[in-house]
């Protein structure tokens, strides 16, 4: 079957930071259609099951969330239109149409009890029982339920701690903070592994592949599931920041002025979301399903860097 002849890929949240790199990573698969939020809006479920039959498409990825942890809180409704509705409309599509729907969802599914921060205590494996601490969390794991709940084929993607060289995100706000303070002061009790939404794309691209997505849902069917997706080993919000600055500090980045990256408890910079204090993913699921494996968060940190240096000589 030619590309052209492919019944495309539907692809939600392709200007967000995973959905950004999908958006290249995936094209080899299949034709690809990405429409905006301007164009599709995800609260509107007779417009999201009109646009799926109207496309008939081969294949969904449902990179569109509400991401804002803290203003789900005052939002819980929001979140949950967005992050469980709208996902159990897609998945019941799917379902009717008979092909898969790929879906992601997040470390904050767990509270991180009895596992204290910088623990070397192992990841949470997708058997482990899931207690969101926030409202985030909470629409999050309905949203997999829903995914779970409809029969469709499918693939639940966990990941953690996601940055990009683009959008808002913490490797972008650490960059610019430092570059305005002479000192930042970053959380240092909770523990997770930051992720680079293009190594998470890349390796969606891998496991769509190996799954013959999307021209063979049947085989998409035989590996349905929940996997975690995630950078190997672990850090805190703190060891990410210092990280950062020390990497900008090699560049060397002239502009930089932070000389100091103090740890802080979660105490001292409140939020409106509880986080967890631990929330490591233990990915080897996926490294047995499909042989895909992130790399480390640091090598990862390195390459996004590496992206965002401007052109020789600029």
């Amino acid at each position: 079957m030619t590309g052209a002849d492919r019944r495309p890929i539907l692809l939600l949240g392709g200007g967000g930071q995973v959905g950004w790199e999908l958006r290249r990573c995936l094209s080899p698969l299949a034709p690809l259609v990405a429409p905006g939020r301007a164009e599709l809006d995800l609260a509107d479920s007779d417009a999201l099951r009109g646009c799926l039959r109207a496309l008939g498409p081969g294949l969904i990825v449902n990179a569109a969330a509400y991401t804002d942890v803290d203003g789900a809180e005052a939002e819980p409704e929001a979140a949950m239109t967005v992050n469980a509705t709208a996902p159990g409309v897609l998945a019941d599509e799917a379902r009717r149409l008979g092909i898969g729907l790929v879906h992601y969802s997040t470390d904050y599914v767990f509270d991180g009890a009895g596992r204290t921060p910088r623990s070397e205590a192992p990841g949470y494996r997708e058997a482990d029982e899931a207690r969101p601490l926030n409202a985030y969390g909470r629409s999050k794991l309905a949203g997999e339920e829903a995914v779970r709940a409809s029969g469709a084929a499918h693939l639940i993607l966990r990941t953690s701690w996601v940055y990009a060289a683009r959008g808002r995100n913490f490797l972008r706000t650490m960059r610019r903070l430092a570059r305005e303070r002479d000192e930042l002061r970053v959380v240092d009790d909770q523990t997770g592994s930051p992720s680079w939404a293009r190594c998470v794309a890349e390796a969606t691209g891998l496991i769509l592949a190996r799954c013959r997505a999307p021209d063979d849902s049947a085989a998409l069917r035989e590996r349905s599931g929940l996997y975690h997706l995630s950078a190997a080993d672990r850090t805190t919000w703190h060891g990410f920041a210092e990280a950062i600055v020390e990497r900008l500090r090699a560049a060397p980045d002239e502009s930089l002025r932070a000389r100091r990256v103090v740890p802080i408890a979660s105490a001292d910079y409140p939020q409106a979301a509880r986080r967890p204090p631990f929330s490591v993913l233990d990915s080897e699921a996926a490294a047995r399903a499909f042989g895909v494996r992130l790399p480390p968060w640091r090598r990862q940190l390195e390459l996004c860097l590496e992206e965002c240096k401007p052109p020789s000589g600029a």
